[in-house]
């Protein structure tokens, strides 16, 4: 058996590849990139690294030749990746990928107000509609990127905040390449939907509460609306993309879209999520 990661030279893709390889023989691994010279590394140790660009699909069959199971990592070209990933999936089937395993987003339905929906919904779509087995791993929002937040309540004495009484269940990102790795290797899990979660559901008042045990001094929460929360991600320097995805993701949370714990990780891997809170010690008390 075959096994495809697209987009392995990302975080993701990179994390997903190197546990891969540590299951199966790496002569069984191909490994797409628009930059084959950043996964050098892996080729010396026998893994097959493939120069594909979703931009041009005749360049994704080409280098899926041979794959059975795919992971398709969707793009950050948010907004704009859809159909580029719908030509992706097309590709795969007309390479005769057979199984393609697609990374998501929690409840991707048209009231969640995340910018991301849209994107992933119809990816997921098109991979219901391809004739491909397919598994769905709906990846929560990552830790580390709670860990900057919490530095600058650190710093500022006060944490922002548009997600109201909300929560979410902040994953690693090693766990979810874990959780991919294993769906890949292991055989199985067709037409199957993942919530990849981590261990707990955390809202601003429990993310205040961390920063207070963490920096050892008091961190006051402030609730604003949308507006004033996008205003002050403008203020702070965030490009207007980053303002509009980061304030949408808030009004997920809020309307609790991003709560849901799941077991899949366990259940997959055999270890339990690593909680935010680790995370976040980890990276500000070293």
């Amino acid at each position: 058996m075959m096994i495809g990661i697209t987009g392995a030279s990302g975080p993701l893709g990179r994390a997903t590849a190197e546990a891969v390889l540590q299951m199966v023989d790496p002569r069984e691994v191909v490994l797409t990139t628009r930059r084959p010279e950043a996964l050098a590394d892996l080729a010396t140790i026998g893994a097959q690294v493939r120069h594909a660009d979703f931009a041009d699909a005749a360049t994704v069959t080409t280098a899926l030749s041979g794959v059975d199971r795919l992971l398709l990592i969707s793009t950050d070209s948010v907004g704009s990746r859809l159909d580029q990933q719908r030509a992706a999936v097309a590709a795969a089937a007309a390479a005769g990928v057979s199984h393609i395993v697609y990374t998501s987003v929690p409840e991707p339905v048209p009231a969640n107000p995340a910018l991301v929906v849209d994107d992933h919904a119809g990816t997921e779509q098109a991979l219901r509609e391809s004739g491909l087995r397919w598994t769905m791993l709906r990846n929560h929002l990552y830790a580390h990127l709670q860990v900057p937040v919490i530095e600058r309540a650190l710093t500022s004495g006060r944490l922002v905040t548009n997600s109201g009484s909300g929560a979410a269940a902040y994953v690693r990102r090693e766990d979810c390449a874990a959780a991919a790795a294993a769906v890949l290797s292991q055989g199985g899990y067709e037409n199957t939907v993942f919530d990849i979660s981590g261990p707990e559901a955390i809202s601003a008042d429990d993310l205040v509460v961390l920063a207070r045990e963490i920096g050892g001094r008091d961190v006051e929460l402030v609730h604003v609306d949308d507006l004033e929360f996008a205003d002050g991600l403008r203020a702070a320097g965030l490009p207007e993309a980053a303002v509009q995805l980061v304030t949408s993701f808030g009004a997920s949370t809020r309307s609790g879209f991003l709560a849901n714990v799941s077991s899949a990780l366990a259940d997959l891997t055999g270890h339990a999520p690593v909680s935010l809170a680790a995370v976040a010690r980890a990276a500000l008390n070293s």
